[in-house]
């Protein structure tokens, strides 16, 4: 922070009331507003929440806010009002896009792309810019192992290294370099720190239980990740951390956020976090909730009043040592100056360009080649690409649905979205492309059976879009049956009758138990909610047009009964080996496989790519002397492609238990039809450590494999020691 900038909030700081200093930390919805499009709205809300016009006058940031022309009017009423010209900083969720939707960040993670997730992200903040927004409640970077958890769409996968590239991607993306000058840019929000991921049993905002080991050495590293990339503001998740919510725990936002990490940039709560530590019991009333928020180090609670209606009292008493409200107030007040705000307070909003850039051409092209990227295919025995003189019967309940944008896309257009059949009626004459829904996504009558049917008869090849409503991925959306709906299951179980070759495409926001499906078909694409080009881009995809490259960042379970299942386990002492059909008493189902019917990693290519010459320059490795790691690898097929090489490290001793593999570098490469590339990786002494039984996070000398392939279950092994 520079010295002006700091000076100066401090003098803005003096001049303010207490009241007007509590009231920066009130985020309310676009309707509390003047100036709104929806500022009718006003007068029941406030009775409900008890909170008076005074405080929305002073309040410090708007929820939900979008469009130049009506943010604008608000910050317009605003500023006529405020008796200091303290402005609003405007925030909403863009998650994976603002009205150009890309694919859900799931299936970014697919992409392994780095370039094509940050452009993303830069996308979708000039487009949210130009709209009047200032910050994004994003990127969600919470580690994920559950896909019974709706909100796994949010997260980049199962991985803590790759969760954190991604993070620092996105950042990057919406960020840029100076938030004041380029006004094409949003501040992001980190979320939900911490551990929001691993709620008991899938079920979203339940508890959360684990040891502080694992909470450092899986979970944070995401999020620091994302701020050592320099995101300004953190956002608190519902769920307990070693007991205590987050939205009141000191522990982990003062001692660890802002202590140990040195953040200074602004904590916001989630939507009611604040009030709802009194559900949790640990606040018994809202004054206790806001005690204990404030204590914690929350600068502003999102859409409840217990800052409002309570802390100018708690610090009048004594109760609350003013000294933490000036601090809160000093970060909001400095994340507004970061913007701009005070000398731009309409910071990028303009309608003209709002209508040249939102959902132009040349975003729905990045978009489009994000979600080829992100469509992972998971099995084919010869029945793609599909060639264009065959007769295609598009089948199922996605067939021409533009529900394809999934959770957090709430600027995005279904109507405007590209669906899968106009995708390949760009691809096929009107009389090769028969098209039936065959039943809803959880519903169906015989007539839509018998109509789905008719067509099937009629052609060469069946392509069915089958998958999960987007309302059944994302918040409050956990499944215990993560199959598809029976009606579907159903649908493909009649087609099979008919003995044609047959192609499963995918839209949903979790990995799926593809039982019914996998196991009946010939070819599975998974295409994720691919978003606004998702339809151009599966097409492409099935004629081959482009290549399959998604590799997948969860791995898929054989059944609901192993989750959480992920490839970076631990061994147990009675470790199981399938070749072992002897042993009884070790660590096994008796009913199911250990291993996932998938696993992290994994994706196919309409080519083959081999592994050879695998060597390490050295097969010791010291602090002061990394060795290096070279693969060759080799396009064995006709086609070009894209290969995503995989790099692994197995500590085989540890004074604790250490991950049979964990993912540690990779790259992706092009290669043309026969051509090889020698691959190289630096192997360091920093890539080995980890978090001790003291929590010290060092290395411990000893024997290291290396393994280097196409994903976490094949690899070329490579034995090495660390001294």
């Amino acid at each position: 922070m520079t010295e002006n900038l700091t000076s100066s909030v401090h003098s803005l700081l003096q001049q303010m009331t207490l009241e007007e200093k509590i009231a920066q930390f009130m985020q309310l919805a676009t309707h509390f507003y003047e100036g709104s499009f929806s500022a009718g709205q006003i007068t029941g809300p406030m009775e409900e929440m008890g909170i008076r016009k005074e405080t929305v006058l002073n309040s410090g940031s708007v929820l939900g806010a979008s469009g130049a022309r009506e943010i604008r009017s608000i910050q317009d009423a605003h500023l006529k009002e405020n008796r200091l010209g303290i402005p609003l900083v405007m925030m909403a969720d863009i998650v994976h896009g603002f009205e150009t939707i890309f694919p859900v960040p799931l299936g970014i993670g697919c992409s392994w792309n780095m370039e094509l997730a940050e452009q993303s992200a830069q996308v979708a903040a000039k487009e949210a810019a130009v709209s009047g927004i200032h910050v994004t409640f994003a990127p969600m970077v919470d580690l994920v192992r559950d896909p019974r958890w709706g909100r796994v769409v949010e997260s980049t996968g199962e991985d803590p290294y790759l969760n954190g590239q991604f993070a620092r991607a996105f950042v990057r993306g919406f960020q840029g370099k100076d938030l004041k000058t380029d006004l094409h840019r949003v501040a992001a929000c980190v979320k939900h720190f911490a551990a929001y991921g691993a709620a008991e049993g899938g079920r979203d905002y339940n508890t959360v239980n684990m040891s502080e080991r694992e909470l450092r050495e899986n979970y944070l590293p995401a999020y620091k990740a994302a701020l050592d990339e320099g995101c300004e503001m953190v956002m608190t998740s519902f769920n307990t951390v070693d007991g205590i919510p987050a939205s009141g725990n000191a522990t982990l936002m003062r001692h660890l956020l802002r202590d140990e990490w040195g953040f200074d940039g602004v904590i916001i709560s989630d939507w009611g976090a604040v009030k709802e530590l009194i559900p949790h019991g640990v606040a018994a009333d809202e004054a206790e909730a806001a005690k204990k928020a404030i204590q914690a180090g929350v600068d502003i609670e999102m859409m409840t009043p217990c800052y409002a209606n309570h802390l100018q009292e708690l610090v009048e008493s004594g109760v609350v040592a003013e000294e933490l409200i000036d601090e809160g107030v000093i970060r909001i007040l400095q994340l507004k100056k970061k913007l701009g705000l005070f000398e731009n307070p309409y910071r990028g909003a303009d309608e003209q360009q709002e209508k040249e850039v939102v959902l132009c051409a040349e975003h729905r092209a990045v978009a489009r080649e994000l979600a080829e990227k992100s469509c992972v295919m998971l099995k084919n025995e010869g029945a793609l690409p599909l060639q264009k003189e065959q007769k295609v019967a598009l089948i199922g309940p996605f067939a021409e649905s533009g529900d394809i944008l999934g959770a957090w896309s709430w600027h995005g257009s279904k109507e405007k979205a590209m669906k899968l059949a106009d995708g390949l009626r760009m691809k096929l004459d009107s009389a090769q492309l028969l098209v039936g829904q065959g039943c809803d996504i959880q519903t169906g009558t015989e007539k839509q059976l018998e109509d789905a049917l008719r067509i099937a008869e009629q052609a060469d090849v069946l392509v069915l879009a089958l998958g999960e409503a987007s309302s059944m991925s994302g918040e409050a959306c956990s499944r215990s049956d993560i199959r598809l709906p029976q009606v579907q299951l159903d649908l493909v179980k009649r087609l099979k009758e008919l003995g044609k070759p047959m192609i499963a495409v995918l839209f949903n926001g979790r990995p799926l138990d593809l039982h019914g499906v996998i196991d009946q078909v010939d070819a599975v694409l998974e295409a994720w909610y691919p978003g606004t080009e998702g339809g151009a881009a599966v097409a492409n995809l099935l004629f081959g047009d482009s290549n399959p490259s998604g590799r997948l960042t969860m791995s898929i379970p054989f059944s609901v009964g192993q989750v959480p299942v992920y490839y970076n386990h631990f061994n147990t002492g009675r470790p199981y080996y399938p070749e072992d059909t002897e042993s009884h008493y070790v660590s096994k189902y008796l009913d199911i496989p250990n291993e996932p019917l998938l696993p992290f990693g994994f994706g196919l290519s309409y080519t083959t790519f081999s592994y050879s010459d695998a060597t390490l320059s050295e097969n010791t490795l010291t602090k002061e002397q990394p060795i290096s790691l070279t693969v060759k690898v080799k396009n064995n097929g006709k086609l070009a492609g894209e290969e995503v090489v995989q790099v692994y490290i197995q500590d085989l001793v540890g004074e604790v238990v250490r991950p049979l593999k964990e993912l540690k570098a990779f790259k992706r490469i092009h290669l043309e039809p026969g051509e090889k590339k020698v691959v190289s990786f630096t192997i360091t002494e920093e890539q080995l450590r980890y978090h001790h039984a003291n929590l010290d996070f060092t290395s411990d000398p000893g024997a290291f494999i290396a393994y280097v392939g196409p994903n976490s279950e094949e690899g070329i092994a490579l034995p090495f020691e660390l001294q």
